[in-house]
């Protein structure tokens, strides 16, 4: 198989492996019990490192039988193959002509890949250097306010990929932020967000980061607009207000006309290019915010993360590849175990966010229903990704997972080293945390029989109740601590999980065109609520019965 559009997708369902995958899932019983018992070597066997990640699949429903149909599923679906097109710069993203290119945005300066005809590394690294620069300049004081204030708060005003990478990065990062400077952030077009963010702020001090790539997406622009009007009225009648703009608003963006119609200088807009996704853009110019917040020197670690991480995946064989064996395992469960969810549970508060972000890149990346070549799919595609931080899981929604009739794998995350150690007199307070992180994996892995139910007095009407199956397939991804550098390995992880798992598919995981029709269809339905009744009448009875209940309660 070669991995370009015209040849197609290899239907998944035709090949040797699948057939393999479907008779080994009609009889599968698996026994994890009985698996580690009789194996002793599996937890060691199915334990890999990738950079600075430590990941044990060995708590997965996996046999040597299903890895091995796995690897062979790979190989013709073309993975591989499919993979090395995609770090080459060949146009994968077939629906948009597109090269598929986040891995470039880590390459180190002295690597080169030619593009379209164009090496893209000096300009990658060009557009670095004007963010790092700006950064400092903000960091150090040197940018200020329109009255002369150093920046103490910067508002990043984006959605979809332009928010979520960023937020998850800030908050995952805090213990690397800048001490004098706040970041924070708006993407809900409900003017709440802009109002609750705005709140207390002093606009004097106040930097807004407007991040559109086109300079045109509805949300992020109206509420930049509201930020404009909430400084110039907050910054008061005497102020220039070309001058307030130009020091307070710097854009993401490389529609540079739309950036100086709106008042910023073009030479304080940072761009990226059409082969980064939205989703895919944390480690573009759309990090400018968390490049303030952390600094230059730790978003260059960051990246060099990332870079590990697409490294192992590139040069590491399937068998032994993080990335493309837990996208396969994803497809074990998802297409033959019947799986719809997937959990991912950070045991550490400051992955709170992480699951948010995963949402976007899995579901936005494989929730379709056409292959590459415009076919229907023929197996069933994306899971449901969701997810909280342990221990607040533990008391909400891990019952479900335990004893519940549906199958929910679930990736566990946790570090051996506290960001903040603190202590409860002699308790190790963090020892205690990864105990629970511990005993989940295990308790799911090896659940509790009735005997041992009984063994411990119950009485026999609730045995039933307190017993666990187990077999609740895990993977437990461990390091040392978070640090940028382990941030950017998780990141790019997923991202190559979600690649692997589209290729299998045979879709285009890096389109969204699903996220188009509601967007056309506001701006068509936006007259009506204004008040416009033949755009109303226009409307299906249940849209046009909701506009006239909202005008009639409207204050």
């Amino acid at each position: 198989m070669t991995a370009t559009a015209t040849t197609g997708p290899v239907d998944p369902t035709t090949t040797d492996a699948w057939q393999r995958l479907a008779a080994l899932a009609e009889g599968f019983s698996p026994d994890l019990r009985g698996w580690f018992a009789a194996d002793p070597g599996r937890a060691e066997r199915l334990t890999f490192d990738a950079a600075d990640l430590h990941v044990d699949l060995s708590k997965g429903l996996v046999d040597a039988d299903v890895l091995a149909a796995l690897v062979a599923l790979s190989e013709e679906v073309g993975l591989a193959e499919r993979r090395d097109a995609m770090f080459r710069g060949d146009h994968v993203n077939v629906t948009e002509d597109r090269a598929v290119l986040h891995t470039a945005l880590r390459l180190p300066a002295d690597a080169s890949l030619v593009v379209d005809g164009t090496d893209v590394v000096p300009e990658v690294h060009e557009v670095l250097r004007r963010v790092y620069d700006f950064a400092e300049r903000v960091r150090s004081g040197a940018w200020t306010g329109v009255t002369g204030q150093r920046i103490r708060t910067v508002v990043n005003i984006g959605i979809g990929g332009s928010d979520l990478g960023p937020v998850m990065a800030y908050e995952a990062l805090a213990p690397y932020r800048h001490a004098e400077i706040e970041c924070r952030f708006i993407s809900n077009i409900d003017p709440t967000d802009a109002a609750t963010t705005l709140a207390g702020l002093d606009p004097e001090s106040t930097l807004f980061i407007v991040s559109s790539k086109t300079f045109g997406t509805l949300e992020t622009l109206t509420n930049a607009r509201l930020c404009k009007a909430w400084l110039l009225e907050q910054l008061g009648s005497g102020v220039d207000e070309k001058a307030a703009i130009e020091k307070h608003f710097v854009a993401v963006s490389t529609a540079l006309d739309k950036v100086a119609d709106f008042g910023i200088d073009p030479a304080n807009a940072f761009g990226f290019w059409d082969w980064v996704g939205g989703r895919y853009s944390v480690d573009s110019a759309i990090g400018t915010s968390l490049v303030v917040a952390i600094g230059p020197e730790r978003f260059a670690e960051f990246l060099a993360g990332m870079h590990a991480m697409d490294e192992h995946f590139r040069t590491t064989d399937t068998a032994s590849n993080v990335p493309a064996l837990m996208g396969l395992l994803n497809i074990w469960y998802a297409d033959f175990l019947g799986a719809q969810t997937h959990a991912v549970l950070p045991y550490s508060q400051l992955l709170h966010r992480f699951p948010a972000y995963l949402q976007q890149l899995t579901m936005e990346s494989n929730g379709k229903g056409v292959r590459w070549d415009g076919t229907p799919v023929t197996t069933e595609t994306g899971e449901v990704f969701w997810g909280e931080p342990g221990t607040n899981g533990q008391h909400a929604f891990y019952q479900l997972i335990h004893q519940s009739t549906r199958l929910i794998p679930a990736d566990f995350i946790a570090f051996a080293n506290p960001a903040y150690p603190l202590r409860d007199g002699e308790t190790d307070v963090h020892e205690l945390f990864l105990a629970n992180f511990l005993a989940q994996t295990r308790a799911l892995a090896f659940g509790k029989t009735a005997d041992e139910v009984r063994a411990e007095g119950t009485a026999e009407a609730i045995v039933p109740a307190r017993v666990f199956t187990g077999n609740r397939p895990t993977a437990s991804i461990v390091a040392a601590d978070l640090t940028p550098s382990v941030l950017g390995q998780l990141i790019a992880l997923y991202e190559h999980i979600t690649f692997t798992q589209g290729v299998v598919w045979g879709i285009d995981s890096f389109d969204q065109w699903g996220v188009e029709l509601g967007k056309q269809l506001a701006v068509q339905i936006s007259p009506a609520i204004a008040g416009d009744a033949e755009v109303a009448a226009q409307q299906d009875p249940s849209t046009r019965a909701l506009i006239d209940y909202y005008r009639a309660h409207r204050r």
